[in-house]
């Protein structure tokens, strides 16, 4: 009888498939910049449309025609910072040494966190620098009022330069055009949408068992070995599927606007409504539902060539 081939089944590279623990996501990682900025933002996802590119590879046979291309809006209203937080490393990983609050906080941010009474002290040896903000979501018309609050890192040549810098953002409202520039590539972090509990197939692709399985023919003929009494990880098991948190690297972003007449459609956007703020156009689809942070960096590892984005027309026929 001949040996099967049966590849394994579900992909390793994504593991634990854990349900993400915050609605909103978590930067880890950030690009080493020397300019003094906020090297991320956050923003809410309102939706898809296309609008037409000039092709900018002359090598294509659409060398300079328009080209149809999918984008997905975000509404970036202006962020606030919270505090400035200084880490110092040690043996048992990095720490907060010292972390100096704003005086002005929106009163909303108390149904996020408890809002602290005192600032910390000033120090002067520590080894990292950054910045916790919040959105502003009662300016948008999802109808939240709960901020988001993230920590974003910070730009500069050293780090009591970028101590300054962040010292002269708090109690100042930071935007989007301040962070991020039309043309760069980004790293879009989201948490993707939850699809409940799923069988094995929906969620790792295996194969359904011939008609004449018994029990069962939606899922797998076995789970394993008899002789060791355990049952693998990487078995395909059935379970909940979805609201993992996921990254993606390298997205351009073709418009950052503040006229919402330029990107709103007839009717408004489906399950969002009209657009209030400055919003950003990515290049691609996002992962997320509709309403969901969005988190925005720097790109960590951009490519070498960026093509050039030239917007000759949006889309604003009615999304309903």
């Amino acid at each position: 009888m001949p040996t099967k081939h049966h590849p394994h089944r579900g992909s390793m590279q994504f593991w634990p498939r854990a349900r993400c623990r915050k609605h909103c996501a978590k930067v880890k990682s950030w690009v080493d910049s020397k300019e003094n900025s906020a090297l991320g933002f956050i923003g809410y996802k309102v939706g898809m449309t296309h609008v037409w590119l000039k092709e900018a590879n002359a090598n294509s046979p659409r060398a300079n025609m328009n080209v149809s291309t999918p984008v997905t809006v975000i509404e970036c209203p202006p962020v606030k910072v919270y505090s400035i937080r200084l880490y110092k490393q040690d043996e048992d990983g990095s720490k907060i040494i010292s972390e100096i609050f704003s005086k002005k906080v929106d009163k909303e941010l108390a149904r996020k966190t408890k809002i602290a009474k005192k600032s910390g002290e000033e120090k002067e040896d520590f080894d990292r620098v950054m910045l916790t903000i919040y959105t502003q979501p009662k300016l948008t018309g999802m109808g939240k009022k709960k901020p988001d609050l993230i920590e974003v890192g910070v730009g500069g040549k050293d780090n009591k330069e970028k101590l300054e810098f962040a010292k002269g953002l708090l109690d100042k409202e930071v935007k989007l055009s301040d962070v991020l520039k039309e043309g760069e590539l980004v790293d879009v972090h989201g948490v993707t949408k939850g699809k409940g509990f799923c069988g094995t197939i929906k969620k790792f692709g295996v194969k359904r068992l011939q008609h004449k399985s018994e029990k069962k023919i939606r899922g797998i003929g076995t789970l394993g070995a008899w002789t060791t009494k355990k049952v693998q990880y990487t078995v395909a098991q059935p379970g909940r599927y979805g609201y993992h948190l996921r990254t993606e690297y390298n997205k351009q972003i073709v418009k950052i606007g503040d006229k919402v007449e330029e990107i709103n459609p007839k009717g408004g956007f489906l399950r969002f409504g009209f657009l209030k703020n400055d919003y950003v156009l990515i290049r691609g689809s996002v992962p997320g539902a509709t309403k969901r942070p969005i988190t925005l960096i720097k790109a960590i590892r951009p490519k070498g060539l960026i093509p050039k984005i030239e917007l000759t027309y949006t889309s604003l026929e009615s999304k309903q």
